[in-house]
C-alpha cells in the first residue's frame, strides 16, 4: 500500500513538473514534507539554481516551534521564504506542490507565503 502511494505521488509530480518550470523572473517554489518537518526551496530551473530555501530545521524556528511538521511550522516557513525572497528582489513564483495535494501543511505554507507578500 505504501508503495503504491509513493508512485502515485511520483508520477504527479513529474506531470506538475512536465508544466512547471522556474525562470529568473518567477522562479519555482518547491515544497517538501517528511514526517518531522517540511522544507521549501525557490529554484532558477534556467541555471540550475536554489535561489533561496527555509525549513522548520532551522535553529531559530526549531526553537519556537512544539513541533516542526504541523500548519504552524509551515506558516512560519511560509513566511520565511517570502521575507528571504523580498530581501532578493523577488515577488513572484511559480509554485510547485512536488506531487502533494493541495491541503493542509501545503495549503497552510502557500497561503502564508501569499500573506507576506509573494505572488503566485
Amino acid at each position: 500500500m505504501a508503495n503504491d502511494l509513493i508512485l502515485r505521488r511520483q508520477k504527479t509530480k513529474a506531470r506538475i513538473r512536465g508544466r512547471v518550470s522556474g525562470t529568473p523572473e518567477r522562479p519555482r517554489l518547491t515544497v517538501f514534507k517528511s514526517l518531522k518537518r517540511i522544507y521549501v526551496q525557490v529554484i532558477d530551473d534556467s541555471k540550475g539554481m536554489t535561489v533561496a530555501s527555509a525549513s522548520s530545521l532551522e535553529k531559530d524556528l526549531r526553537d519556537k516551534l512544539k513541533n516542526g511538521a504541523n500548519i504552524e511550522a509551515a506558516k512560519a516557513v511560509g513566511a520565511r521564504i517570502a521575507a528571504r525572497l523580498k530581501e532578493k528582489g523577488i515577488s513572484a513564483v511559480v509554485f510547485d506542490r512536488n506531487g502533494y495535494v493541495y491541503h493542509g501543511r501545503v495549503k497552510a505554507l502557500a497561503d502564508s507565503a501569499r500573506e507576506a507578500g509573494l505572488q503566485f
